[in-house]
């Protein structure tokens, strides 16, 4: 699968603090492909931009080898510097075509949006601008300080319904809300403490892969009421 079609089913974004640091980042990153991490971002608002590009360096070294996308979070600048599989950015930062301009037509572009309105513009973008939305946050989530208001099952729903686009859901997320998450359409789960900072990452990404296997054969609860009531990770 190329870059630009990167899998999101089980999309592992790293946050340096709940990994105890660079070094458990790599650990915690290699852990958590082995058990079914499919697309890692890199994300680490804190992080010099000196320290975002050696980190994303040791990661492009552990996951090319293993044929699993790294994207950056914001920093298109940095995905370049490392030769990353591609940038996500928000509705905040660089703008989405002059992202993929930079990016060049290879290299995968995430953009994050939390209504349908926003899902619609994506789409209305040229055609290969974006190839992947991230939507949420579904819950309230403490990993990322400037996170909108959660959005909910319901409008995750809203979101996945207004655009063709492959949506990838985040924001407190765990493997039992992978039923209501494909219910409402998500591709799959971009996770931040459902893996990171775990005694096991790697059975907690294997975890989250089996709830999605489960989900797409028919197997999983689909249960939104249970999952959309239950407290976040």
């Amino acid at each position: 699968m190329s870059a630009r079609l990167l899998d999101p089913t089980v999309y592992l974004v790293t946050d340096t603090a709940q990994c105890g640091g660079p070094a458990g980042v790599v650990a915690t990153v290699g852990a958590a492909v082995d058990g079914g991490v499919a697309a890692v971002q890199l994300r680490d608002p804190g992080a010099t931009t000196r320290e975002l590009v050696d980190l994303g360096r040791a990661l492009v070294a552990l996951l090319r080898p293993r044929g699993v996308p790294l994207v950056v979070d914001d920093r298109v600048d940095v995905a370049l510097a490392i030769d990353a599989d591609g940038a996500h950015v928000g509705q905040s930062d660089l703008d989405p075509v002059s992202a993929r301009r930079l990016l060049g037509p290879d290299r995968h572009l995430g953009l994050s949006v939390s209504t349908p309105e926003e899902a619609r513009d994506a789409a209305g973008l040229p055609p290969g601008t974006v190839d992947l939305l991230g939507v949420g946050p579904v819950r309230p989530t403490a990993t990322k300080s400037d996170a909108r208001p959660a959005i909910g099952f319901a409008r995750l729903g809203d979101v996945t319904a207004a655009t063709s686009l492959p949506c990838v859901a985040i924001g407190g997320l765990r493997a039992d809300d992978v039923g209501a998450l494909h219910e409402a359409g998500a591709a799959g789960s971009a996770v931040v403490s459902a893996v990171c900072g775990r005694p096991d990452p790697a059975a907690a990404a294997r975890e989250l892969a089996r709830a999605w296997a489960e989900a797409r054969a028919g197997r999983g609860s689909g249960d939104r009421s249970r999952a959309a009531t239950g407290a976040s990770s």
